[in-house]
């Protein structure tokens, strides 16, 4: 079965306070005393191991939240490289733009997700981060926590646990577009976000689908119109009902044989 990490669902997630507006309109970092101890997706996106002194400095180097509204970008390609963003609420997609200026869709990110990794390299963003819904990042630069990960082996492997579910999700992406037919390309979407819905205690059965079938498309490498086909065939076949953009799956082993 693909196991590709990288699709948005619809996981509820603590709501985000509303943030002050910059001159330039749009929302300013808040800071908060409390982020991880409070946070419902501090299971998702840090070490449970972490020990209460380490996870009270960890708490301390998050030096913001920062809202992002739907559209926005959270960074853009060539921004410098200072923080990662532990997703809180919402999710994101993340884009590069070919040479003659058409998007391709690299990703989509859920909340407990951490965004910014592609910086580290070259200390600059090799991506678009737009939101695509409201949604919500807590702001983790990226010296403190070096520095903090040189003293936490539990919290230097979880860094390095998400360095390489970027390299795993960059190698998939590459079978999934290399190897797979139409059919199987949108079978695997499905499963996947099944099978992360189920491993966060949400249903693996009944989900809505956050990105639009034309943003599934420019990532799987498909025209829209072969997305809405398959989705009709898996309807026909007894697979999977859908309504707009709820997804139910009606059989799921069958949706695994695809």
């Amino acid at each position: 079965m693909f196991n590709e990490a990288t699709f948005v669902d619809d996981i509820a997630t603590a709501p985000a306070v509303p943030a002050p507006a910059c001159a330039n309109g749009k929302a300013a970092p808040v800071r908060s005393a409390r982020h991880c101890t409070i946070c419902s997706m501090r299971s998702a996106c840090m070490p449970q191991t972490l020990s209460d002194q380490e996870l009270s400095r960890f708490d301390a180097i998050v030096s913001a939240t920062r809202l992002i509204k739907r559209g926005d970008a959270l960074y853009r390609t060539s921004d410098p490289f200072q923080s990662i963003y532990a997703i809180r609420s919402g999710s994101f997609k993340t884009v590069v733009m070919h040479r003659d200026g058409r998007e391709q869709v690299t990703g989509f990110h859920l909340a407990g997700e951490v965004l910014g990794l592609d910086g580290v390299c070259t200390e600059r963003h090799s991506s678009d981060a737009i939101a695509i819904e409201d949604s919500s990042v807590c702001i983790i630069p990226y010296a403190l926590l070096e520095s903090m990960c040189a003293e936490s082996k539990r919290l230097q492997q979880q860094v390095l646990r998400m360095m390489s579910g970027e390299i795993v999700r960059e190698s998939s992406l590459m079978l999934l577009l290399g190897t797979m037919s139409a059919e199987q390309r949108v079978a695997a979407f499905l499963l996947n976000l099944s099978s992360r819905l189920k491993a966060r205690g949400y249903s693996a059965a009944e989900f809505n689908l956050r990105m639009t079938r034309e943003e599934m498309g420019n990532y799987l490498g498909m025209k829209l119109e072969t997305v809405s086909r398959m989705f009709s065939k898996f309807q026909r076949d007894g697979l999977v009902q859908t309504h707009g953009k709820q997804i139910r799956i009606v059989n799921l082993d069958a949706l695994g044989r695809v």
